[in-house]
C-alpha cells in the first residue's frame, strides 16, 4: 500500500459525511438504506451529504429495480478513496497518531 499524502478535506469533514466516507471505505457498494440506519439520519439528511460528496466526486449512486422496487445504493468513487485516506492521514497527523 502507497502511502498518501495527510491533506485535510472541508468536503469529508462534517461528521454524517466522515461516518459516510468511512462506511463506503470498507465495502464495494453498500445500499443507502443500510447507510441511513448506520449514520442515523433521514433519508433527506443523508441524500443532502450523499449529494455533497457526489457533487464532489467521491461517491456514486447507482439506482436499480430489485424485487419490484427501487434500491439506491452508493460507493466510493477511486478519487473518494485517495481523499478519503489523505484526510484520515490528516486527522492521524494533527493527532500525533
Amino acid at each position: 500500500m502507497t502511502a498518501v499524502q495527510p491533506v485535510f478535506d472541508g468536503v469529508i469533514h462534517p461528521p454524517p459525511r466522515l461516518q459516510i466516507c468511512g462506511l463506503l471505505a470498507a465495502v464495494d457498494t453498500m445500499d443507502f438504506a443500510v447507510v441511513r440506519e448506520s449514520v442515523g439520519v433521514s433519508d433527506s439528511v443523508l441524500s443532502k451529504h450523499v449529494r455533497q460528496l457526489e457533487e464532489a466526486g467521491y461517491v456514486a449512486v447507482r439506482k436499480a429495480t430489485r424485487a419490484a422496487r427501487v434500491r439506491t445504493s452508493l460507493a466510493l468513487t477511486d478519487a473518494g478513496r485517495v481523499a478519503f485516506d489523505a484526510h484520515v492521514a490528516e486527522l492521524r497527523r494533527i493527532a500525533g497518531v
